[in-house]
């Protein structure tokens, strides 16, 4: 079973996540700040992390950003913040999803196992070559005219379902429901900041791109 680093400094609400993440058989690492959380990453190579923005030691979206450079493993935040504005820097600082308080033990629970599953699934495709850049999926290893650069896991399925579907054009529905999951169909914020990412990172003119095209009232398609 998976190894989840659960990090929370609210005693009660981690204490019931540990509780009930463990009696569904995970093995879970707590840390209440964010100095043990980048210890815990480096240590304990968990293979999802759960994070609580309201750390007191450091500002949240910087520790999604340390986090995400020590590992390319799902990232799941916890806040009370509920502005799409405050998701949005979220998701663009590297987290695969963000869960608003209040929320069901059984909601977390699900979207756990949903991003562990979509972390484990292989690709069908292994390698893509462009002129701009190389992705190497059995690797997870991309570069752009030959100098690497990291992706997200959501990152990574987001390019992978597309370069799968080489121009064909993609609902929006489609692809939120495909790398997201069926309950977020509605949520096309996300989709559109992580083609924004996807073509920063990967794209030599992100506000005209080449390779990942929107298609007008449709979504997306990618093209060589």
């Amino acid at each position: 079973m998976a190894d989840i680093l659960l990090v929370e400094d609210d005693d009660k609400l981690r204490r019931s996540l540990t509780i009930s993440l463990k009696s569904r058989g995970f093995r879970v690492t707590e840390a209440t700040s964010a100095r043990a959380a980048i210890t815990a990453a480096r240590s304990a190579e968990p293979d999802l992390i759960v994070l609580g923005l309201g750390l007191p030691d450091m500002d949240g979206l910087e520790l999604i950003g340390i986090l995400r450079s020590l590992t390319n493993e799902p990232l799941l935040v916890l806040s009370a913040r509920t502005l799409q504005s405050d998701k949005v820097c979220a998701l663009e600082a590297g987290a695969d999803d963000f869960v608003t308080k209040p929320f069901g033990l059984e909601e977390l629970v699900a979207r756990v196992r949903a991003a562990l599953r979509r972390a484990a699934r292989p690709a069908t495709t292994p390698w893509v070559e462009t002129p701009t850049f190389t992705l190497d999926f059995s690797a997870m290893s991309a570069t752009v005219d030959g100098a690497p650069v990291r992706l997200t896991p959501t990152e990574w399925k987001l390019v992978r379902l597309l370069t799968e579907r080489v121009g064909e054009a993609i609902t929006s529905e489609d692809i939120l429901s495909e790398v997201w999951g069926p309950t977020y169909v509605k949520q096309t914020h996300y989709l559109r900041v992580y083609m924004a990412q996807l073509r920063k990172k990967l794209e030599h003119g992100p506000q005209s791109p080449r390779h990942f095209l929107t298609v007008p009232g449709v979504g997306y398609r990618f093209q060589a």
